[in-house]
């Protein structure tokens, strides 16, 4: 049997969506039923493997549509959030196999499988939630943004926990609760109530990523709010985005001290 590192891997490589969506998540179990108990070592691929469709375009290329009754806005938002997801996936086991040698407690990868499953049910949630509605994941373009803030940090784990769930994901908490009164109001109470999950399931991924990054921070002697301004000002480009959820984002355990004195500054 494959070590975890191992099969973190495997999945990154996985070119088909679906394909890297089920193995990441029969590799969780595998994990969890003591299948797969080694963590072991392997180097994951500068890019995960990735279908031919969707293209992928420069963020401001990719065409923004409104929700509304009619079907095309909703499957351009489900679209684009499926594909947020499948990135997630990539994310989770990247960061399980790349900093799988940094003399980290079994905890940590443990929380990153957890991770790792609920993206993968995420992105098989919207894929079920696109197909109901006569469209299918790669039917329209996206962008590359989320795997290039991975690029970014590669060589450093307190980076990579700032930039990808202390801004990225947190911001999904921010955003999210808008989008499921929109889809209430063009009465796709489905689609809502699979955003709902996934904005909850987030609170416990901002909150993993909030508690490693102060372990980390701990073993390195530093204050955890000062090393997170530094980093996001470093790695992240433009100011943090109002309004915050700042209800979601308390119940990571993600305070306002954190985020609030950079949601002003220019940081490009």
């Amino acid at each position: 049997m494959a070590t975890l590192a191992e099969a973190a891997v495997a999945i990154l490589a996985t070119a088909d969506p679906i394909a890297k969506a089920r193995l990441s998540r029969d590799t969780a179990a595998a994990w969890r039923s003591g299948a797969i108990a080694e963590i072991g070592s392997a180097t994951p691929p500068d890019r995960p493997g990735r279908p031919d469709r969707p293209a992928l375009l420069p963020p401001a290329q990719v065409k923004r549509r409104k929700i509304s009754a009619a079907p095309a806005g909703r499957i351009a938002l489900l679209h684009a959030l499926a594909h947020i997801e499948l990135n997630a996936i990539d994310l989770a086991w990247d960061i399980a196999a790349r900093f799988c040698q940094s003399g980290l407690p079994r905890g940590f990868f443990e929380d990153w499988v957890a991770v790792g499953d609920d993206e993968s049910r995420h992105f098989l949630l919207l894929c079920d939630r696109l197909a109901a509605l006569g469209a299918g994941y790669g039917d329209l373009p996206a962008h590359d943004g989320l795997w290039e803030a991975s690029q970014s940090t590669a060589h450093d784990l307190m980076a990579r926990l700032a930039l990808v769930p202390l801004v990225l994901e947190a911001r999904g908490l921010d955003v999210t609760p808008a989008m499921v009164a929109k889809l209430h109001a063009a009465g796709d109470d489905e689609s809502a109530a699979a955003l709902q999950i996934i904005h909850d399931d987030e609170i416990t991924h901002v909150a993993t990523g909030r508690r490693w990054f102060e372990w980390e921070a701990a073993r390195q002697g530093l204050e955890p709010v000062a090393a997170y301004h530094t980093l996001v000002r470093r790695y992240f480009r433009g100011p943090l985005k109002r309004p915050f959820n700042t209800a979601s984002r308390d119940k990571a355990g993600f305070k306002a001290a954190y985020y609030e004195p950079l949601a002003s500054e220019d940081l490009a």
